[in-house]
């Protein structure tokens, strides 16, 4: 098995594959004072959990925006799994003709998950992430990366509300039932939801038109299946992006290494 991990801002996701198979994935908060033990023993404990030992995960891939989790996250798999992990990036690169100005500076998720829409959904494309942040990353008919846009994610705006509106409540994000809010709590989710979903279909509409159009728009991120709901915007959405990515860099590299 391979064990991919994307670790974000939030979260880190793991997941597992079994050939090409996601046969498994979970997550943890993203903490920037997790000492090793406590990454290694929450993984596993989802192993003992479903049955699995260490000794089945044969490698480990890992695409990493937090450099500060990284040590000890690294430990962690050495400790716990046994294994020193692939790091996108550090001793594994993306094969991915990159636009940027400068290559480098781009996050690893957002290569990852461009890599991985291009495989799996062809292009051009546009893929919005609905992370902490809110990105969206254009990949053109030939699968190179162009660049993007940063939003700030719908948290994050959310939270700002809260804290410095002295009369607004904190509220639970869902699709509203119509545009004119009733009340401030609808009002707000009405704001939010629909704000969000008019800035993508902006940003994606300049995008595409630099791109000369055609572009099919992907959606991904823990917030991606709330936006789903409004189907004329998305052409597909795709939750395990950044881990199918992983693989597929994963079998890449070893289908080079074998060659």
């Amino acid at each position: 098995m391979l064990l991919a991990i994307d670790v974000g801002n939030t979260n880190m996701e793991f997941g597992l594959y079994k050939d090409s198979m996601l046969i498994g994935n979970f997550r943890m908060g993203t903490k920037y004072e997790a000492t090793s033990d406590e990454i290694g023993l929450f993984i596993r404990q989802y192993f003992l959990a479903h049955g699995m030992a260490r000794e089945d995960v044969k490698d480990v891939i890992v695409a990493s925006v937090v450099p500060q989790v990284m040590y000890s996250l690294s430990n962690a798999l050495l400790k716990y799994v046994g294994l020193q992990p692939l790091i996108i990036g550090d001793n594994i690169i993306v094969r991915i003709d990159n636009h940027y100005d400068r290559p480098d500076a781009v996050g690893a998720d957002r290569i990852v998950t461009a890599y991985a829409a291009y495989r799996k959904h062809g292009g051009p494309l546009i893929v919005v992430d609905f992370g902490t942040a809110t990105t969206l990353d254009a990949v053109d008919k030939n699968g190179a990366y162009l660049g993007g846009a940063i939003y700030p994610g719908v948290k994050i705006s959310m939270d700002a509300l809260f804290q410095r509106a002295a009369k607004l409540p904190r509220i639970e994000l869902q699709r509203p039932k119509s545009a004119i809010g009733k009340n401030t709590e609808h009002s707000m989710q009405s704001g939010v939801y629909h704000g969000y979903i008019g800035a993508v279909r902006h940003i994606a509409a300049l995008m595409d038109a630099e791109m000369g159009g055609g572009s099919k728009l992907i959606a991904t991120g823990g917030m991606s299946a709330l936006f789903a709901e409004q189907e004329s915007v998305f052409d597909a959405v795709d939750k395990t992006l950044s881990l199918d990515g992983l693989y597929l860099i994963y079998a890449e590299h070893m289908f080079s290494r074998r060659g």
